[in-house]
């Protein structure tokens, strides 16, 4: 099943939506399946993106008019990609630099596989920097690690900070005593909880008891 995801950068009608509808149809995608978005920055809300993404099921393939319609910057843009990507979702770039970008071609697919490359480099990035602090830390005599445990009241509030398209990730960690990693494991860049989340809110996991007072 194809579905397409539009939007313009700005809503006070100096740009319009048609020519992105038009291309989405003639490639396709049924008109109930679009989704739209009028945003004029990269810090706008998109209810619509956010629809989109979670009307996606494996085996579904996203269709974009230019791939730029998707991230609000190439972080956001590599991290949406590889969720896609291990979801089992396709993507198809209908336009722009992005147009060789189709996961039912094989050219495609290899370019759709950068997406994951540039995923794992900066999750060995981060690993190799949370090493070398650690490091660091015992070489002065403190002993590193997770600052402190995910429960129950801290992913409400790290999954309600982040749900504001303006919140800052290594900001909202900060404010929780918690590394950015540790953020993202349970909650996704959009508030909602992931597999870790998830757990803790319903109890499931041992990580969600707090530590017994000494």
């Amino acid at each position: 099943m194809l579905i397409g995801y539009v939007r313009v950068s700005k809503s006070d009608g100096s740009q319009t939506l048609a020519p992105q509808h038009d291309a989405m149809l003639a490639t396709g995608v049924e008109p109930g399946r679009i989704y739209q978005d009028l945003a004029s920055g990269r810090h706008d809300a998109r209810p619509g993106l956010g629809a989109c993404l979670k009307a996606l099921q494996p085996g579904n393939t996203l269709v974009l008019w230019k791939l730029d319609r998707l991230g609000r910057d190439l972080r956001h843009l590599v991290t949406t990609a590889e969720d896609l990507r291990v979801r089992g979702i396709g993507l198809k770039v209908l336009t722009g630099a992005g147009a060789q970008i189709d996961t039912t071609t094989a050219n495609g697919r290899l370019a759709f596989g950068i997406f994951a490359a540039f995923a794992e480099f900066e999750r060995e990035l981060i690993t190799e920097r949370t090493n070398a602090g650690l490091a660091a830390a015992r070489a002065r005599g403190r002993m590193g690690g997770r600052p402190r445990k995910m429960d129950r009241a801290t992913l409400t509030m790290a999954m309600a900070a982040m749900s504001d398209p303006k919140a800052n990730a290594a900001e909202v960690a900060r404010r929780l005593g918690m590394t950015t990693t540790t953020l993202y494991t349970y909650v996704n860049g959009d508030g909602s909880p992931k597999a870790a989340g998830t757990a803790v809110l319903s109890g499931t996991s041992s990580r969600s008891k707090p530590a017994l007072a000494g």
